[in-house]
């Protein structure tokens, strides 16, 4: 008799154990488990892509600058050097006046 009671516990520990820890139950708990990792985003700056967008942006923005600057610098050597060059004559026009 203690043998066939100690079977039913057993079998029963089993069925309960099996009920409170199937497999359907592990997705479940694997969802909560992921939405209480993730925070909620509540605003803008706690959003991480957001952020990263706004420092995306400004690296472009700011590589746009140093290249318009580089540029800008590259003009004005061109014009310095094409101002600065003292005009040659050109042949036959102030020699052949002079002559």
């Amino acid at each position: 008799m203690g043998r066939l009671l100690l079977i039913i516990l057993v079998i029963v520990a089993i069925v309960l154990l099996w009920k409170a820890f199937k497999p359907s139950t592990w997705k479940s708990n694997a969802g909560l488990n992921k939405g209480q990792a993730r925070r909620a985003v509540k605003g803008p700056d706690d959003d991480e892509e957001f952020l990263w967008n706004i420092e995306k942006n400004r690296f472009k923005r700011r590589r746009a600058e140093e290249a318009a600057q580089l540029e800008e610098e590259e003009r004005l050597k061109r014009a310095r050097e094409r101002y600065a060059k003292p005009q040659e004559p050109e042949e036959g026009t102030e020699e052949a006046t002079e002559a």
